[in-house]
C-alpha cells in the first residue's frame, strides 16, 4: 500500500476551551492535487499550518513520508520544511519590488545563490510561466491573472516538493476562477509538485482535484474524490453541499453535479423499467488547446459550449452538468435520439461560426507565426434506459462520439 506523504493520525489541537482538530486523520498522496472544504471557521486554515510547521499539535501525530515530524532532527526537519513552499490568497507581492525580485525574493532568502545565481534561477521559472515581457515590471502595472501567475513563479522558484494554496480564487469572477484552477493543475503536471489547496469555489475546484477531503466538526468526514463523493449517500455530505452557494456550475450556467443527479433520479422516478431517455455527451482537447494556447482559451472554449448547450436544450426540458474538466453531459427526456442528433449540429454550427473563432484572439503570442493548432468539439447521442446509471450513459455517449465543430490555424474547419 501507498505510503502518504503526509498523514495525520488522531491530530488533535484547540485554542482555549474550543477544540478545532478532533482526532483528526488524514492522508495526502505525492503528485496529487488535494483540496480541504468545510464550511467556514470549521479548522482548514488550521490544518494547513499544522502542514507547515506553524502550529503543532495537542495529541496526536503528524507524518511525512512515514516519519513521525516530532522524531525529526533540526536538520531533518528544516529539510521537510524546505520542501513547502505557499502561495498566499492574496498574493502577498511586494509593491516596491518588480517581477524578477518578487520572484527571486526566496531563493535570497533561504540559500546562499550568488547574485547571478539568483537572478538565473529566477528568469528560467519567468521563461517557463511566459513572463518574460513582465519581467521589469510592477505588481499594480499587472493583471489580476498575470499577479496570480507571479505569485505561483515566486511559489515554485526554489523547487518545491509541496505547495500550499490558501484560497487561490478568492473573488474572482467565474471565467479568472477556472484559468487560475486550470494553471494550477498544468503546473502541477509541469514541474511535478504536490498541491493542497483550501478553497469554496465549488464546483470549480473539484475538476482538477485528485482527491477532496471534507472538514466536518473538526474530523476528516470524507476523503475520496468528486465522483465518490457526489454518489455518496450520507447526511453530512447533504448538509454540506445545502450549506454552500454555487449549487449551478457558474463558468457553463449549467447544474452541479449534484443537482445533476438529483434532477436524473427525479425525472426516472416512477418510471417503468424499460423508460428510455436520449443523452449528449459533449467534450472537447481541452488539454490540447490549454497547453498550446493558454488555460483562458480553454476555459473559454468549455464556457462556450455550456452556453450553447443550455440556449438549446433548456427550453426543451434537457438538463446539463460538467462531469469533468472538459466533458458536459445533458439527458433529453423528451427528445428522440434523432432530433437530438439535429440539435448537435446546431449547436456545432454556432460554434463553428462565432465562438471558436473568437478564441484566435486569445491565442495571439501564444503560438509562432508559421505554428499550427486545432480546437475540437465532440459529441455523442446515445439512447439509454432508466436501468442506467450516470456512468454508464456517459460510456455508451463516449463510445458513439465525433468530431462536430473544428477550428484549425486561424480559420473555420468543416464538420468531418
Amino acid at each position: 500500500m501507498e505510503t502518504p506523504l503526509i498523514e495525520f493520525r488522531e491530530v488533535t489541537k484547540r485554542f482555549d476551551e474550543k477544540t478545532i482538530l478532533d482526532k483528526a486523520n488524514l492522508s495526502i498522496y505525492e503528485n496529487q492535487i488535494t483540496t480541504i472544504i468545510g464550511k467556514s471557521g470549521s479548522g482548514k486554515s488550521v490544518l494547513l499550518k499544522h502542514i507547515i510547521g506553524l502550529l503543532t499539535p495537542d495529541e496526536g501525530s503528524i507524518f511525512f513520508r512515514g516519519k513521525p515530524v516530532h522524531d525529526m532532527k533540526k536538520k531533518e526537519w528544516e529539510g521537510y520544511r524546505s520542501k513547502i513552499s505557499y502561495m498566499f490568497q492574496n498574493n502577498a507581492l511586494f509593491d516596491s519590488m518588480t517581477v524578477l525580485e518578487n520572484i527571486a525574493l526566496p531563493l535570497r532568502q533561504t540559500t546562499n545563490l550568488r547574485k547571478k545565481e539568483v537572478n538565473s534561477k529566477a528568469m528560467s521559472r519567468i521563461e517557463q510561466m511566459e513572463l518574460t515581457d513582465a519581467v521589469g515590471k510592477y505588481p499594480a502595472e499587472l493583471s489580476g491573472g498575470m499577479q496570480k501567475r507571479v505569485a505561483l513563479a515566486r511559489a515554485l522558484v526554489t523547487d518545491p516538493a509541496i505547495v500550499l494554496f490558501d484560497e487561490p480564487t478568492t473573488s474572482q469572477d467565474p471565467v479568472r476562477r477556472n484559468v487560475i484552477l486550470s494553471m494550477i493543475a498544468h503546473y502541477r503536471k509541469q514541474f511535478g509538485f504536490t498541491a493542497i489547496l483550501i478553497s469554496h469555489d465549488i464546483p470549480d475546484v473539484f475538476f482538477i482535484s485528485d482527491r477532496i477531503l471534507l472538514l466536518w466538526e473538526g474530523k476528516i468526514g470524507f476523503s475520496g474524490n468528486y465522483d465518490e463523493m457526489t454518489r455518496l449517500k450520507h447526511p453530512m455530505i447533504d448538509e454540506f453541499v445545502k450549506s454552500i452557494e454555487g449549487l449551478r456550475d457558474e463558468l457553463t450556467g449549467l447544474l452541479s453535479k449534484e443537482m445533476f443527479r438529483s434532477r436524473y433520479a427525479l425525472t426516472l422516478s416512477g418510471g417503468r423499467v424499460d423508460t428510455t431517455i436520449t443523452a449528449v455527451l459533449f467534450s472537447l482537447n481541452f488539454d490540447f488547446i490549454s497547453n498550446v494556447l493558454g488555460p483562458q482559451s480553454a476555459i473559454e472554449v468549455l464556457k462556450a459550449v455550456g452556453e450553447h448547450v443550455n440556449k438549446y436544450f433548456s427550453p426543451l426540458g434537457g438538463f446539463s452538468a460538467r462531469h469533468s474538466k472538459d466533458k458536459i453531459l445533458t439527458i433529453l427526456p423528451h427528445i428522440g435520439i434523432e432530433e437530438g442528433w439535429q440539435l448537435v449540429h446546431d449547436i456545432a454550427r454556432e460554434l463553428q461560426q462565432t465562438a471558436l473563432p473568437e478564441i484566435e484572439s486569445l491565442a495571439k503570442g501564444k503560438i509562432a507565426a508559421d505554428g499550427c493548432f486545432e480546437i475540437f468539439v465532440y459529441a455523442g447521442v446515445t439512447e439509454s434506459s432508466s436501468a442506467d446509471d450516470i456512468e454508464q450513459i456517459m460510456k455508451k455517449a463516449e463510445a458513439k462520439q465525433e468530431k462536430i465543430a473544428r477550428y484549425q490555424c486561424g480559420k473555420e474547419g468543416g464538420l468531418k
